[in-house]
C-alpha cells in the first residue's frame, strides 16, 4: 500500500504540479457536465484515482452512481465494467478457463479483456460478488495481484469504483468494504437542484472527455505527491481526531491512516500547495465512517475545530476566508495565500 513517508529521491516539480492543477481542473469541468449536485464524488473518485485507492458509491437506485462512474474516461487506459449479481461466476470477472491449459492440466484462465488486465474499473452491486469470486477480488484490490493457475501475476489497476444500494452486513463482505478507502453516500437531488435536473436534455450522450491522463502522468502525480510535507498544525489535528474516535467507538486502522495521509498529500500536490493543510483534513470525512450516519458525527467534530479556529485567531481565519474567495473567483490566479509551519494562514 502507498507509504505516508516523503520520498528522499523525488524534489517538488512546481511546473509538473502547475500542469497536473490545469489539466485535473479541465478534467473535472468535463467529468461533471450534465450532472446535478455530483462534483464532489466525481472529484473524490478522480483523487481516489490518482491516489491509487479505490471509492465507494453508496445509495439508491437512480441517483447517478453508474454516471459518475464515467469518470471511467478519466484515464487513457483499459476500463472494465460488471453488474454484480448473486450468480456472477468467476469467468465473467477473471476470464474463462484456457481449454489448452486443461489439456496440460493447468487451471488458468485468459485474462485479456476481463479485470486482471484492467486499469480501471467499475463493479456495479459490488457487494453481490459471492465466495467464489471474493478471494482473488480482495487480491486484486489490495496487493494488485491476480493468482492465476500456479502463477501469480501483477495487475495494472490504478482504482476500482464499487456502487452499492446499501452498506453491507454480512461477515464475509466486511473485508471488501474495507477495501474502499474512499465512501460517498449519494442522495437523491435536492430540492434546490430538482429544477436543473429537469432541465437536462433527456438522452444526452454523456460529454466526451478532451484530455485524458497518460498513466506515466497519473505515477508522476503520485510520485511527486509523496514530497508534499505536511503542516504540524494538521499531524496535531489528525492525533486528535483518533482520539475522538476512538473514545467514540469508532475503528480506524493504522493502514487506513497512512492510506489517508496519502491521500491528502495527492489533494494538496493536484491543488498546488506545497504543504498538506487544513482544507486537507476534510477528505476524512469520507474516509473514517463504517455507517452514512457515523459521517455527521465526524462532521461535527470538524465543525468544532472550525469553532475554535475561529475564536482563537479571528484575523487569521478571515485572510483565510479571503485567499480561498479569491480561489473560487480565479483557481488559476498565481497568489497564493502563505501559511505558516502549523499550516496556519499568515
Amino acid at each position: 500500500m502507498p507509504d505516508a513517508s516523503p520520498s528522499t529521491h523525488c524534489t517538488l516539480d512546481h511546473g509538473l504540479q502547475q500542469t497536473a492543477r490545469q489539466r485535473i481542473a479541465r478534467l473535472v469541468a468535463d467529468l461533471t457536465e450534465g450532472l446535478v449536485e455530483r462534483d464532489v464524488p466525481v472529484r473524490l473518485g478522480l483523487l481516489a484515482a490518482l491516489a491509487g485507492e479505490h471509492i465507494l458509491l453508496v445509495g439508491p437506485p437512480g441517483t447517478a452512481k453508474s454516471e459518475i462512474a464515467s469518470l471511467r474516461s478519466f484515464v487513457d487506459a483499459t476500463f472494465f465494467e460488471r453488474l454484480m449479481t448473486r450468480f456472477s461466476v468467476p469467468e465473467e470477472l477473471f476470464g474463462p478457463l484456457s481449454l489448452q491449459g486443461l489439456e496440460r492440466d493447468e487451471y488458468t484462465r485468459l485474462t485479456e479483456g476481463y479485470l486482471p488486465t484492467a486499469s480501471v474499473a467499475f463493479l456495479d452491486e459490488v457487494f453481490k460478488a459471492n465466495s467464489a469470486i471474493l478471494n482473488s477480488l480482495l487480491t486484486i484490490l489490495n496487493e494488485r495481484e491476480f493468482d492465476n493457475g500456479l502463477a501469480r501475476v501483477s495487475v495494472p489497476l490504478i482504482s476500482m469504483i464499487g456502487a452499492a444500494n446499501e452498506i453491507p452486513t454480512a461477515p464475509e463482505l466486511l473485508a471488501l468494504y474495507d477495501r474502499f478507502l474512499l465512501r460517498y453516500q449519494l442522495d437523491p437531488v435536492s430540492k434546490e437542484g430538482f429544477e436543473d435536473l429537469l432541465r437536462l436534455p433527456t438522452n444526452a450522450p454523456r460529454p466526451s472527455v478532451r484530455e485524458p491522463l497518460e498513466l506515466e502522468f497519473i505515477h508522476q502525480i503520485r510520485e511527486h505527491s509523496r514530497t508534499i510535507p505536511v503542516a504540524s498544525g494538521v499531524l496535531q489535528a489528525l492525533v486528535s481526531l483518533r482520539a475522538w474516535l476512538m473514545d467514540a467507538s469508532f475503528y480506524v486502522s493504522d493502514r487506513r491512516w497512512l492510506q489517508i495521509m496519502r491521500l491528502m498529500q495527492v489533494a494538496a500536490y493536484t491543488e498546488g500547495r506545497s504543504m498538506v493543510l487544513w482544507p486537507d483534513c476534510w477528505l476524512v470525512l469520507h474516509c473514517v465512517w463504517s455507517r452514512p450516519e457515523q459521517a455527521t458525527i465526524v462532521q461535527r467534530w470538524f465543525d468544532s475545530r472550525l469553532i475554535e479556529i475561529v475564536r482563537a485567531e479571528p484575523a487569521r481565519y478571515d485572510r483565510l476566508v479571503g485567499s480561498l474567495e479569491a480561489f473560487v473567483s480565479d483557481p488559476n490566479a498565481s497568489k497564493v495565500q502563505r501559511h505558516d509551519r502549523a499550516g496556519r494562514p499568515l
